[in-house]
């Protein structure tokens, strides 16, 4: 039950941030911090179960992400730790407006959050699996937690028996 899938199909992943973009959008241009609530529990459903508990995860990887076309996978870690960012951000969204009233605070956080998603959903770039990149450059996070990261050999067979001589 709590455990994140590894691989993770990225069509799925961007699609999830798809919905993350257009959460945060439609709970600032309409203001309603209400929308912060499902967005928050939403990170939380996925960092601690993946997909399994999350309404727009199940969407994604039952539903959208299988209409188009095949997988791509890529190393789940790095995904779970783009969704933990993404647990602080939106707890911390939902905290500055129910806990403190800091209503510009919040909408700037969420903003944030959005441009981040609004780059993996458009572009595939993933800011927290870059950051979970350089993190483990400098040995914060040890390469056996992604042996698949730093080898991109192991996700391409092809490309170990290629390099051999």
């Amino acid at each position: 039950m709590f455990s994140f899938p590894n691989p993770v199909n990225d069509l799925a992943a961007r699609t999830v941030a798809t919905g993350v973009v257009v959460m945060c959008v439609a709970a600032i241009a309409l203001r309603q911090p209400w929308i912060l609530i499902p967005l928050t529990y939403g990170f939380w459903a996925r960092v601690l179960t993946g997909p399994r508990l999350s309404p727009l995860g199940q969407v994604a990887t039952r539903v959208i992400a299988p209409r188009l076309g095949e997988p791509r996978l890529v190393a789940g870690p790095p995904k779970r730790f783009a969704q933990g960012i993404g647990v602080v951000f939106s707890t911390t969204a939902l905290v500055l407006w129910f806990g403190f009233g800091l209503h510009t605070a919040t909408w700037v956080v969420v903003a944030m959050l959005a441009c981040a998603a609004f780059l993996e959903a458009a572009l595939g770039l993933c800011l927290g699996c870059k950051a979970f990149a350089l993190l483990m450059k400098f040995g914060v996070i040890p390469e056996s937690v992604c042996l698949e990261c730093s080898d991109i050999s192991l996700r391409h067979p092809e490309l170990a028996s290629s390099s051999r001589p």
